[in-house]
């Protein structure tokens, strides 16, 4: 596996494309229970909602992140979060990056800013966690190299 650094569009792209997968995962896990919970009477406070969304969440992020370092949206778009050495990520480490990506996006997505400031294009989050972003060249080309050269000769 060859990584390189991944540009920053290709990592705003491949979280346009994560947001339309946590929507279909909130769907499933937290509108559904919800309702079904409010049909029989309970009612639970805003407080516990936004918990019950944060404990999905990071159950969908830190699987994803802890088995293979990639999320579906991440490997479309040839993406992994790795350590900073370039190995997988420790379990406190994807829950650091989690807990930190919250604020690092809700507050004006100050820690997605910070990547056009900082030195290796990283985001706040990952500066935090010890992790990085890097776009994975792995991919088998469409025609192989001994294939190709044999068309030319023809």
């Amino acid at each position: 596996m060859i990584q390189d650094s991944s540009s920053l569009g290709r990592r705003l792209g491949a979280m346009l494309y994560e947001s339309l997968v946590v929507f279909a995962i909130l769907l499933a896990f937290f509108l559904f229970p919800q309702t079904i919970l409010q049909g029989f009477g309970f009612h639970p406070a805003g407080r516990l909602q936004w918990l019950h969304v944060f404990l999905v969440l990071l159950a969908y992020f830190g699987w994803c992140w802890l088995h293979g370092g990639q999320t579906l949206p991440m490997k479309t778009w040839k993406l992994r979060v790795v350590d900073t050495a370039g190995g997988p990520l420790r379990p406190l480490q994807a829950v650091l990056r989690y807990m930190a990506a919250w604020p690092s996006l809700l507050l004006f997505g100050i820690g997605i800013w910070w990547a056009l400031f900082d030195r290796e294009g990283q985001f706040l989050h990952d500066r935090i966690a010890g992790t990085r972003i890097v776009r994975v060249l792995d991919s088998a080309p469409l025609d192989p190299p001994d294939q190709h050269a044999g068309r030319q000769k023809k």
